[in-house]
Parts: C-alpha cells; sequence; structure tokens
C-alpha cells in the first residue's frame, strides 16, 4: 500500500468521515510549513519525502498529505500514489494559485494567515477571494420561451424551429 493510502486509511473512516484525532495532530504542522512557505516567500521546497518529513517534523504520510493539499496550485501535479519515502519532490509554489486553491478548500485559517500581508496587500486578496468565487459560480443563460423567435435567426417561433425536438 502506497503511502497515500496508507494517509487516507488513517485520516478517514470506511465512510469517508475525518478521524479528529489524526486531523488534530496534523493540522498544526501543516499550518506551520504553510507559515514558512509564506512568510519566507518561499517558491520551491524540494527533496526526498522522508528528508521534507524529518525537515517539518513529519511523518512521511503527512508530507504525502500535505502535497496532497496543495497539488493543484502546483504547475504540474505529482501523481500522488506513486509517492515513496524515497520520492523526489518539488513544489514551485504560485502564490496567487495557492491563496485562491485556499479560498477554494474553505481554508480559512490558511487563507488569513498574517504572512500573506508579505505577499499580497488586503485589497489584492480581496480580489483574488472574489475571483476564485467567481470562477465557480454557474451562470445560465436567458432561458429562450416557447413562442419567442428562434436564436438560430431563422424567423420562427423557437417552438416550430429548433425547440420542436427539446
Amino acid at each position: 500500500m502506497s503511502l497515500y493510502e496508507n494517509w487516507m486509511k488513517k485520516a478517514f473512516s470506511q465512510e469517508g468521515r475525518s478521524i479528529e484525532a489524526i486531523w488534530e495532530e496534523y493540522l498544526p504542522k501543516e499550518q506551520k510549513i504553510y507559515e514558512y512557505i509564506i512568510g519566507g516567500k518561499v517558491e520551491k521546497v524540494e527533496g526526498k519525502i522522508s528528508e521534507l518529513a524529518e525537515r517539518f517534523n513529519m511523518t512521511a504520510e503527512q508530507i504525502v498529505a500535505f502535497v496532497d493539499g496543495i497539488n493543484a496550485a502546483l504547475p504540474e501535479q505529482i501523481e500522488m500514489k506513486e509517492l515513496t519515502e524515497d520520492s523526489d519532490i518539488c513544489l514551485h509554489i504560485d502564490f496567487e494559485k495557492l491563496y485562491k486553491l485556499m479560498i477554494e478548500y474553505k481554508a480559512e485559517h490558511l487563507s488569513s494567515l498574517p504572512q500573506w500581508d508579505g505577499i499580497f496587500d488586503e485589497e489584492t486578496r480581496k480580489r483574488l477571494a472574489v475571483e476564485q468565487k467567481r470562477s465557480r459560480t454557474i451562470v445560465k443563460g436567458e432561458k429562450i420561451g416557447r413562442n419567442d423567435p428562434c436564436p438560430c435567426g431563422s424567423g420562427k417561433k423557437y417552438k416550430k424551429c429548433c425547440g420542436a425536438n427539446a
């Protein structure tokens, strides 16, 4: 079983619920890594999984969980199930993508870290948050009524033209 699969088995019940004790231990460690990255404007974190685990005082499985959390913000996504303790990884940090990811995941404890002040001013953070929220909003076009002119330009009513088979 891979490190990722081991993590998922420990962190979630068979019903898919979070196992609180695991997350209570993991989340403060995760936050410290983000404080380090954001506070130091670190654009690249690299090394073997085992080295990063030791460096950040985590288990290899916890580092894999961290990588899984940041994966969507990376320019090149990492195949999680292939990671071993000897895997070399390189996390190229895009701060704008990372901030938006934190907004998307509703990780307020991370998106509100004071270290963000050194990366983006408050106005920029608000703009990025709005952009992220809008990117997930589905806007439906105006509904065509049965008796409206057909949008194809035929001059017929919608119900007698393109809407006849709808």
